[in-house]
């Protein structure tokens, strides 16, 4: 519960304390001050999803793996991987298209062209007045960022729909 109620707070409510984490650790303007804020900002939906996917696995596999011999890790590797591939699958895909996205952050936490993020770059293309945005090339780079979204959308489409559709007990 701790962990969804962060995910409650809007982005803007703690963008000046993770601002002053991140000057404290020295990561501003790296790439670990986007992984940072990426997993605080990703963390609390995944444990979300997964946590709910895991409590609707029948306990008796986990019963049956143990009858049968197996050890924790044999439990774990061999049980129940298998069956959170597709949740897995789905929430990272879920959580990577959100991180993928993001804007605040991405603008707060870089001062470079070499660390910006692509909606960053896209939204910074903008001139100073409305006569001066360069409306085409902002609207290429929105499509050629979309691509590999798309593609990744595509190869893992078996996956996505196993993870939302699919429980423990397959009959």
């Amino acid at each position: 519960m701790c962990i969804l109620a962060v995910s409650m707070f809007p982005q803007i409510a703690v963008l000046a304390g993770l601002f002053e984490l991140i000057r404290f650790l020295g990561i501003f303007n790296t790439p670990w001050a986007m992984i940072l804020s990426y997993t605080i900002f990703t963390l609390p939906f995944t444990v979300w999803v997964l946590t709910t996917f895991m409590r609707d696995l029948p306990v008796e596999i986990e019963e049956a793996a143990i009858v049968d011999g197996a050890t924790p890790w044999v439990i774990i590797t061999q049980v129940f991987m298998p069956l959170l591939w597709p949740a897995l699958v789905t929430t990272g895909l879920l959580a990577f298209i959100g991180a993928w996205n993001e804007f605040l952050f991405a603008l707060t936490f870089t001062s470079s062209e070499t660390t910006r993020t692509t909606p960053v770059a896209i939204g910074l293309l903008s001139g100073a007045s409305q006569q001066e945005i360069p409306w085409g090339p902002i609207m290429a780079a929105s499509v050629i960022v979309t691509v590999p979204i798309v593609v990744l959308v595509l190869v893992f489409q078996r996956k996505i729909v196993a993870g939302l559709t699919s429980g423990g007990v397959k009959g």
